[in-house]
């Protein structure tokens, strides 16, 4: 049986992003964003906002896991993809991957919204239903 294992939703100012990249520049960015959400934003015109819109969706991955960031989770354990048509996708590794397998998570859906002053972002998991199963 499937069902929604946890949400999550996080807001950013994109000014903030912007201001982090300029004061600690490529040390920020390789700390937070995989190569391929470098890529991607990176061609884009507006690239903060863009950077912004993946860094609200890291966080409301992290919110949807229900583990904040510890059980060894980083950054780019959460990558923020695009499918061809242009639909954001979520790929996870390592302790976030770890996570996602022990809680029974299938499925993790997100959303992402941005403008020139804010990026928001909202993100579902659905899976199996471990505990009925356990019974």
């Amino acid at each position: 049986m499937s069902r929604i294992i946890g949400i999550g939703t996080d807001i950013i100012e994109c000014l903030r992003i912007a201001q982090m990249i300029e004061r600690h520049g490529e040390l920020f960015i390789n700390r937070v964003y995989t190569p391929h959400e470098i890529q991607y934003c990176q061609s884009r015109k507006l690239a903060t906002q863009h950077y912004a819109g993946r860094w609200a969706a890291k966080e409301a991955v992290l919110k949807a896991l229900g583990t904040g960031w510890r059980r060894g989770i980083s950054w780019r354990d959460i990558e923020i993809r695009n499918e061809p048509g242009g639909r954001p996708a979520v790929a996870l590794r390592g302790g976030a991957r770890d996570v996602v397998e022990h809680l029974g998570i299938t499925e993790m859906l997100i959303s992402i919204s941005h403008c020139r002053s804010h990026a928001t972002a909202y993100a579902l998991a659905q899976g199996t239903d471990k505990q009925s199963e356990a019974e």
